[in-house]
């Protein structure tokens, strides 16, 4: 990556003892964010692609390269079966060949006609039912013609896309897959399961991720990344010192977030690469990751493809704070969307959530049978 971003916030003073000052809006950070550029692409072969994000649009060849037989039965020219009827066979001017599905079609013909419409006796081959050219035929080029555009840039390949990519001619794309170091800097259970969960939706999103214990923060800042996420010691504990190892690093563009819950985010550059700071705490840490973790990978890796959001009615109220953005987990049914938590959200909110609503800083909330908009939680 080269350049750094323009258009972030001014650099936030941290004291000497680690201090949240303000709350930094949600979309101030966000923008910042939002001028990260994508990583370099490589290649990369097509079986080991799928979960990643293409960096170039792939085309195919032309595929079948000749007509092959769509199913198996004899091979014929459509033409020498056109008076063909149940009562009048049409008798052929030879025997047809045999052909298995998938195979070329041998030169001259051009349909396949099904085992059952065919008889072969002393007097020759007959068929029952006449065919048009290319009845039971794959024609060439019918599964991607030359050149065809198969999937654009900035899409994510899905399961399955390989096996289709290589019966298309295609062995290898270009991706883009952001290296992403997790930084635990306690050792402690909810740490490690904050650790465990960040790195399981990198991996959805199409980057890779490896979790590391850091002696230090600023052990954790010489990581060679292409992002670095770092897990605890962002609040006013007092051995809370992360925000103080990025200000002496690099640049702190916010400390404390007016996002509930993960008030005490913070985010910055060390020189080109950005940082984040997850809070300690599992609901926490996933909030700032679906509200910025997210959408700064999207940023990584090219991801053209917004997250999935529906619109629909919520089944009881959401009360908001003036000031903060409320990030709520909600159950989706079918009269609605079901508010599970907000501040704070249990592991039965955890294990119910579908998506999220996004309830904006300068809103109360939302009444009962009120529109909003929920987003999927992966």
């Amino acid at each position: 990556m080269t350049g750094i971003p323009q258009q972030s916030p001014a650099p936030v003073a941290v004291p000497a003892r680690q201090r949240i000052g303000r709350l930094t809006p949600l979309a101030d950070v966000v923008a910042a964010f939002a001028v990260v550029p994508p990583v370099a692409p490589h290649a990369t072969p097509v079986a080991r692609a799928a979960g990643l994000v293409l960096a170039e649009a792939v085309t195919g060849q032309r595929r079948p390269e000749a007509a092959r037989a769509l199913i198996d039965g004899y091979a014929v020219r459509a033409d020498d079966t056109r008076d063909a009827g149940g009562y009048a066979p049409a008798l052929l001017p030879q025997s047809p060949a045999w052909v298995g599905a998938g195979a070329l079609l041998p030169q001259g013909t051009d349909a396949v006609a099904p085992p059952a419409t065919v008889t072969i006796g002393d007097m020759g081959a007959e068929v029952l039912s006449p065919l048009a050219p290319g009845d039971g035929v794959r024609a060439a080029g019918a599964d991607c013609a030359a050149g065809a555009l198969l999937i654009g840039a900035g899409c994510r390949l899905r399961n399955g896309d390989g096996v289709a990519l290589r019966l298309a001619g295609v062995d290898e794309v270009r991706v883009r897959a952001p290296r992403i170091v997790i930084a635990m800097l306690r050792d402690d259970e909810m740490i490690r399961a904050v650790a465990d969960t960040i790195a399981g939706h990198v991996a959805v999103a199409g980057g890779t991720s490896s979790v590391v214990l850091a002696v230090t923060a600023e052990s954790a800042f010489e990581a060679d990344a292409d992002a670095i996420l770092t897990i605890g010691k962002t609040g006013e504990g007092r051995d809370d010192d992360a925000v103080l190892a990025l200000a002496r690093r690099g640049k702190v563009i916010a400390h404390g977030l007016a996002l509930s819950p993960g008030e005490t985010v913070a985010a910055g550059f060390i020189e080109t690469r950005p940082v984040l700071m997850l809070p300690g705490r599992l609901d926490a840490a996933l909030a700032v990751w679906l509200t910025l973790g997210r959408p700064l990978l999207a940023r990584l890796t090219g991801f053209i493809e917004p997250p999935r959001m529906r619109a629909m009615p919520l089944t009881q109220k959401i009360v908001s704070t003036i000031g903060l953005c409320d990030v709520v987990p909600v159950a989706v049914a079918a009269d609605g969307a079901m508010p599970l938590a907000t501040r704070f959200w249990p592991l039965s909110a955890l294990t119910r959530a579908d998506g999220f609503v996004l309830v904006p800083a300068e809103s109360e909330g939302f009444p009962p049978g009120a529109t909003v908009t929920v987003t999927d939680w992966r």
